[in-house]
């Protein structure tokens, strides 16, 4: 049998006969090694994607004799003004969201639709993917869950038939502008750097609002035909968690050993695991902060526990279970019938979304310091389909997790104004800047209006926008560091100089030369949809920014070698890298609904490969026949 290696080696001396791929060096394979080392840990994930890209930056400066990548070019990705540019659309995107406009937006419309299961979907699809042009997908996309999923209550349909299309068209309609994703600004900067073409800010727009068109119509028409009832449509939010069987009535008598103690040492000292969802004292419901009341007697506490240990707290001498009782929403809203809680506080059930971004992502509740920091008890956790009863206070938290939660109005509005979280139902916001929106719409539209006739390039635009939202009132200064999403500032610092290493060692070149001679009796429109669809499928593992930093250099030397477009081959990576529809791990927005849809893995793949391979010939066909191969 021949030897693997040796086999590898003829196969390369084979492809350098035929003159596609360049003699192999020690750059080279350095280079290639720590891209696998990138892609591996961006599937694998053992720490975030922002560190594994500092990871690479310090590795390609701690290897220069190879990498060719000195200190300076190594920390260059801070400077680029790509990265810059992205800070600064984080700003004005934030500006747009304190004003509200896409609640106004939305409401309006789901008026317009009424209870019309089609028309509702329609309007969801149509604010997301048009909103999703100007103002960055992922804030759209958390501003519109909560309203996805009340409609979706209202009319009586699934909220799992409302998600994956909101998630789409957003990734859909970042393709409009420049502007519309930061994997856009990063393109066009790795474009300039390579073919001396940068993107101008309606550069593809028509091809965009083709690719948006057909993906709605699909999304509208086709969709609701695969896309599962994951969720039930009636929205009573302890059914929709399972939790019948595990919340439990019981009394304390006189003897037992809880009374005279808080809730926190009774909670501590006991030897099973329960949580305290409500005391019940003399008529009145008392919700959170419960941890330093003191337990009486005759108080009724209604427990959180598994079955097994119903049995544990039996046993409990001096408390006694009280009959099984069939919870629903209404009886752990506390305040209902005019029972209150002692700061007269009305108790309501919410679903609280842990976004992809948020800080508290493998943190856990209790390093977290969450029920203390928010007044409210989480009944459940739900991962995808999974749903967690017990022991979710030492659960790591992912992206994409939703918890049922417990807690006062005033609770909630916290919770709903802090950028860790997103509600999964709408609550009157006080927050929002109304006044204020037809100036932040004004410094958005110079912004791009500027940069589109060219008189400043984007760069300059976008930072003198996020100065303007500070100084007219529509940002205070202190919201402008908490409005950016700094994992994807550092992702893209880390990952700039990569590109750069690929181009200079060869190793850009090698890859290409592989796919050269594995589709050089093809014509170039077809490698040109080869390359889309390769990159959109690592895409789906990847992220999005990573995966223009890998694959541009890649297309650019592969059209060289065919004598084909460049910048069509550039703008086909850019637009495949902002359709990852084959899994809810491929994109953030795809994360953000996964929870909220209650759906499994595979349906993502069951939606979105049909749409994948339609778009697939519709950008490839479209980049043809406008740019030219």
């Amino acid at each position: 049998m021949v030897p693997l290696g040796r086999s590898l080696l003829d196969v390369f001396s084979l492809f350098q006969i035929v003159g596609r791929v360049p003699e192999i060096t020690a750059g080279m394979v350095v280079v290639s090694g720590i891209v696998l080392f990138a892609l591996v840990a961006f599937i694998t994930e053992p720490v975030p994607i922002d560190i594994t890209a500092i990871t690479v930056m310090v590795l390609l400066i701690v290897l220069e004799p190879w990498t060719t990548i000195s200190p300076a070019e190594g920390v260059s990705g801070f400077a680029s003004s790509a990265t810059i540019t992205v800070l600064m659309m984080f700003v004005l995107s934030e500006g747009i969201r304190k004003t509200g406009v896409v609640q106004t937006i939305s409401a309006r419309i789901a008026a317009f639709a009424g209870d019309d299961g089609r028309k509702l979907l329609g309007s969801i699809v149509g604010v997301s993917g048009l909103s999703s042009g100007f103002i960055n997908n992922t804030p759209v996309v958390a501003i519109m869950i909560p309203m996805a999923s009340d409609l979706a209550r209202r009319a009586s349909v699934s909220p799992s038939r409302f998600m994956i299309p909101l998630s789409y068209a957003s990734m859909l309609g970042g393709m409009l502008t420049l502007i519309g994703t930061s994997t856009n600004i990063l393109a066009s900067d790795v474009s300039a750097r390579l073919i001396g073409r940068p993107f101008s800010m309606f550069e593809f727009t028509a091809l965009g609002a083709l690719v948006l068109l057909v993906g709605s119509a699909y999304l509208l028409v086709i969709a609701p035909r695969l896309l599962p009832d994951r969720l039930p449509a009636e929205g009573d939010l302890t059914a929709e968690f399972g939790m019948a069987d595990y919340l439990t009535e019981v009394i304390v008598r006189e003897n037992s050993p809880f009374v005279g103690h808080t809730v926190r040492e009774a909670i501590e000292d006991a030897e099973f695991e329960f949580d305290l969802v409500q005391l019940i004292r003399e008529g009145e419901v008392f919700g959170e902060p419960l941890a330093q009341k003191t337990i009486r007697p005759d108080d009724v506490l209604v427990v959180r526990t598994g079955r097994d240990t119903v049995v544990d707290l039996i046993d409990v001498e001096g408390v006694d279970l009280l009959p099984h009782v069939a919870f629903t929403d209404a009886d752990l809203a506390a305040g209902e019938g005019g029972r209150r809680t002692d700061s007269g506080a009305r108790q309501d059930l919410v679903e609280v979304i842990v976004p992809p971004d948020s800080s508290l992502v493998g943190e856990t509740l209790v390093s977290a310091n969450f029920r203390s920091s928010f007044d409210a008890t989480v009944l459940a956790l739900r991962r995808g389909p999974t749903v967690l009863h017990r022991r979710m206070d030492h659960v790591e938290l992912r992206g994409g997790d939703t918890m049922l939660v417990q807690a006062s109005r005033g609770s909630i509005e916290r919770l709903g104004a802090n950028r860790e979280f997103i509600l999964g139902s709408e609550v009157a916001r006080a927050e929002y800047r109304r006044s204020k929106l037809p100036v932040a719409v004004a410094i958005i539209a110079a912004v791009v209006g500027l940069a589109a006739l060219e008189i400043y390039p984007i760069l300059v635009t976008a930072i003198a926008g996020a100065v303007a939202m500070v100084a007219t009132g529509v940002l205070d200064p202190n919201e402008i560091y908490d409005a950016v999403d700094w994992s994807v500032i550092f992702l893209l610092a880390g990952l700039i100089p990569l590109g750069i290493a690929m181009e200079r060692t060869g190793a850009a070149a090698f890859l290409a030369g592989i796919v050269v001679a594995s589709t050089t009796a093809f014509d170039a429109v077809v490698v040109l949809g080869v390359f889309y669809l390769f990159t959109a499928l690592i895409t789906n593992v990847i992220s999005n920014n990573a995966s223009v930093v890998l694959m541009i250099p890649v297309a650019v030397d592969a059209a060289n070698r065919i004598g084909a477009n460049e910048f069509a081959f550039v703008l086909a990576v850019t637009f495949a890298a902002s359709s990852a529809m084959l899994t809810p791990i491929g994109y953030q927005t795809n994360l953000m609904v996964y929870a909220p849809g209650g759906y499994r893995f595979t349906d993502f793949a069951r939606v979105g490969a049909p749409l994948q391979l339609i778009l697939t010939v519709v950008t490839t066909l479209g980049i043809a026949t406008i740019w030219g191969v």
